[in-house]
């Protein structure tokens, strides 16, 4: 038999998520970000959701215990690199998940803090808003939410400028999380801007603004591509500035799909396609 070549040594990334059955956001947007940057991908559910690209019609959520479980399981066998969380449902999830996390050694956590669908349906109450802050908040390495969220977490108004936007990085950044990345597509404007706060200093990101009506699981996309790119060793910013990257290719070549009758997903595997 001929010997193989060594193989790389594959980094994992772990998302702790609900899923979309439609395949565009969630657990199933954060398992295709992580493959298509060459990071091992797994995964544990927290919420059920029946949606499709016009919206979300129910959610169920996973029982806390099982939760618990399912994060047990894979931190006691898989050597995971980095985690991002998103879509939690109540605050019996979130202290679950907040309770098993402190368990394992599961790199940095990337907190997407999913508060309401697009369409303005409210996906997590008050109740679950306070164990937010006051349970994986101090956890977080960094949190990732766009103008909306920001603004609720911050206890502030939603921001409407890039100053405003530092303002609430600075304060989420004092309720406990290490960094503060906040996504400002629904700003408006030839760009779409982010601001990160790293604990020390600002980082502006700028990218053109795609004229696409496929972007459903853009805020996914992105907070999973930071959990691949740190679970492959970049640095924060270099991470934040390489994510933004894969982001704008997925939006560009997002028209090439052709999924469903609304907001359509993004190409999520656009750079084996472009020549």
């Amino acid at each position: 038999m001929t010997p193989q070549p060594p193989q790389p040594n594959q980094q994992i990334a772990l998302t702790i998520a609900g899923s979309d059955g439609s395949g565009g956001a969630g657990i199933q947007a954060d398992l295709k970000t992580f493959a298509a940057l060459d990071v091992y991908g797994a995964s544990v559910i927290t919420v059920l959701t029946a949606q499709n690209t016009l919206g979300i019609r129910a959610s169920v959520a996973i029982a806390p215990d099982f939760i618990g479980t399912q994060i047990n399981a894979i931190g006691e066998d898989l050597a995971v690199k980095a985690t991002k969380i998103g879509m939690l449902g109540n605050a019996d999830i979130i202290s679950a998940v907040a309770l098993a996390i402190s368990c394992h050694q599961l790199g940095p956590l990337i907190l997407d803090p999913i508060l309401a669908a697009t369409t303005g349906r409210k996906l997590l109450n008050s109740e679950g808003l306070h164990a937010l802050r006051e349970e994986l908040l101090p956890r977080t390495s960094l949190l990732t939410p766009n103008l909306y969220e920001a603004g609720i977490l911050a206890g502030l108004p939603t921001p409407h400028d890039e100053a405003a936007m530092r303002t609430v990085a600075r304060t989420l950044a004092e309720l406990g999380a290490a960094a503060v990345l906040i996504k400002g597509g629904h700003l408006g404007g030839e760009q779409c801007i982010d601001i990160l706060w790293d604990g020390e200093n600002f980082h502006r990101f700028a990218s053109a603004r795609l004229p696409s009506r496929n972007t459903h699981g853009t805020g996914c996309t992105l907070s999973a591509a930071i959990t691949a790119l740190l679970a492959r060793g970049l640095d924060l910013v270099a991470a934040v500035a390489e994510a933004k990257t894969y982001l704008y290719g997925a939006i560009a070549a997002a028209d090439t799909l052709s999924v469903g009758k609304g907001s359509g997903p993004l190409q999520h595997f656009w750079s084996r396609y472009t020549p």
